[in-house]
């Protein structure tokens, strides 16, 4: 096959070479009207193979934690939750009665299902995807059809799919699988999130062109210009397979005129610690708690939660940790906790409103927590609150810790004098950023969400794909009042959005003032790198330029050298 590239967004900065498999859901159904059935025996054959995939999805959720992290094997929870939707079981029962193979019963009952979520706005959308991954599992089982084992791939095998699900991409051995593409998704995709935490080479949004690849064709996964080279010669070839990444730098870093930048880890997991120490991590500027939350009928003891913070303060004892509360609602799920049924719960209950209201016991014992592991442990500990949207729920939330410390005291326990903060995710966050700063220490704007709510685009929407992008004009300016008003109030400004682990934008965001960049450990070297690599001067310039631009266009044409 003559050589030639293919493009799309590259999700991780890293290569691969192998063969290509590809990975297809084609799955044949029987012919209705041929097939006499016994509705008794079809119906005990579907709730066979109900029992034989939540089996499958409880050990895959099990591997996927143990793997990649708390966060990401959740998905595995919701997959659960669809295979044993009484609505969706009674529809499947209903049909069979009517004279349907189990097979036909269950892709036309979660079709009306899958049909309805795609029909929705925002983030419920991507609920399609999840009904299609369990129909999907219940057809391969009813009809013995072959899967291709994304767990168990032969060594060196690119994988090549119209799209990944989470669980699909979480399976996937780094140590076995040379990366992926995809002919849907983008950069803030579930699948390209989980390949950056896998460290694993993936280009995603390639188009349809990517269905002309036949299996077995050798390729070259390039993650970092976004591209797929199918019929590599042998010093591509050679390049790709010695792709280890760009060096690990230990040291704190700074610009070529002096402008210290901290480089931190966004962190899911306890796992994650050390590696992210490995890759030359400053600290954390994300920890992300709510993995004590899930897997488990209760929630967990103040003593658990303070282990696990001692953790991650004594792995980086010089460094600062920023622990993020406990924020659930929208896609995060804990069973055990009375989460409302919201048309949009991104719109909705979440975050710090949670903690405020109905979660305000859970909250005051991580507080609590928190305090003791930030007095015991060796880093230095900040508190970090999510989705804050006025000044009102942030002093709550301060009179939260202030009674925290109270009830510390009052034990005769020691508690900590953190740093805290507010992630600024909600447009009105930004604007009243001035008066936020005024009463913390700094601001984390979390570009995932503040990108979602800005544009009025969900990140996994694909028909908004070209909105969900932080270098639009308007997220930048966002990004912009943030920065200016918390420097007016002293108060310094990070960044833990994918938006941070992008090596093109880190030169834009150093210009624009960030203080502190905080990613998936695996994009922390090259950022170190390119902030080594920036003056600051210049860089203020061109963020200037970029955030003063009327158009995306133009914002990417002041970006280029």
């Amino acid at each position: 096959m003559a050589e030639r590239t293919l493009h799309g967004t590259g999700a991780t900065p890293r290569s691969g070479v192998g063969s290509v498999v590809w990975y297809g859901r084609d799955i044949a159904l029987p012919d209705p009207d041929n097939v006499d059935i016994d509705p008794e025996t079809e119906i005990e054959q579907f709730a066979d193979a109900v029992d034989t995939a939540r089996a499958e999805l409880e050990s895959e959720r099990e591997a996927t934690a143990e793997r990649v992290g708390e966060d990401e094997a959740a998905v595995f929870d919701a997959h659960i939750q669809f295979l044993e939707d009484p609505t969706i079981e009674d529809a499947v029962e209903t049909m069979i009665d009517e004279g349907l193979p189990a097979p036909n019963a269950v892709d036309a009952a979660f079709g009306e299902h899958i049909e309805q979520f795609e029909g929705m706005d925002g983030r419920m959308a991507e609920r399609a995807d999840d009904l299609r991954d369990v129909r999907d599992r219940l057809l391969r089982l009813l009809t013995d059809g072959e899967r291709v084992d994304l767990g168990d791939l032969p060594e060196g095998s690119v994988v090549l799919a119209e799209r990944l699900t989470p669980s699909d991409t979480a399976q996937l051995d780094p140590e076995r699988v040379a990366g992926f593409a995809t002919v849907t998704g983008g950069r803030t995709s579930h699948a390209a999130i989980f390949a950056r935490s896998l460290a694993l080479p993936a280009v995603v949004g390639v188009g349809d062109a990517l269905e002309s690849v036949e299996g077995g064709t050798e390729v070259v996964v390039d993650g970092d210009n976004g591209t797929l080279l199918v019929g590599p010669d042998e010093a591509e070839r050679a390049a790709a397979a010695s792709d280890s990444g760009t060096a690990i730098v230990d040291e704190s870093v700074e610009t070529t005129d002096g402008r210290h930048v901290e480089v931190a880890a966004n962190i899911g997991q306890p796992a994650e610690l050390e590696p992210a120490a490995e890759r030359g991590a400053d600290g954390v500027g994300l920890y992300r708690t709510e993995f004590l939350f899930l897997d488990r009928e209760t929630p967990p003891s103040e003593d658990e939660q303070y282990e696990a913070v001692r953790e991650a303060l004594d792995t980086f004892p010089d460094g600062r940790v920023v622990v993020r509360t406990l924020d659930i609602g929208g896609d995060k799920r804990i069973p055990y906790l009375d989460l409302p049924e919201e048309e949009n719960p991104f719109l909705g209950e979440r975050g710090i409103r949670r903690s405020l209201d109905p979660d305000s016991d859970l909250f005051a014992t991580q507080l609590r927590a928190l305090l003791r592991a930030g007095a015991d442990g060796a880093g230095d500990l900040a508190i970090m609150f999510p989705l804050v949207a006025t000044v009102e729920e942030l002093d709550a939330a301060l009179d939260a810790l202030d009674a925290a410390v109270a009830d510390l005291e009052s034990r005769e326990a020691e508690a900590a004098d953190p740093e805290v903060g507010v992630m600024i995710e909600t447009p009105s966050a930004a604007f009243m950023a001035d008066e936020l700063a005024a009463r913390v220490d700094f601001l984390s704007i979390g570009t995932n969400d503040l990108t979602q709510y800005v544009m009025a685009a969900d990140r996994e929407n694909e028909r908004v794909g070209d909105l969900h992008d932080p270098t639009h004009p308007g997220v930048l300016r966002a990004i912009h009042r943030t920065v200016t008003a918390a420097h007016a109030e002293d108060a310094w400004v990070g960044m833990c959005g994918e938006m941070a682990g992008n090596p093109d934008l880190t030169e834009l965001l150093v210009g624009l003032g960030l203080d502190e960049l905080s990613m998936s450990a695996v994009t922390i070297p090259e950022v170190k790198t390119a902030i080594t690599e920036t003056e600051y001067s210049s860089a203020s310039e061109r963020g200037d330029r970029a955030r003063l631009a009327a158009t995306r266009s133009e914002v990417h044409t002041s970006l280029e050298p």
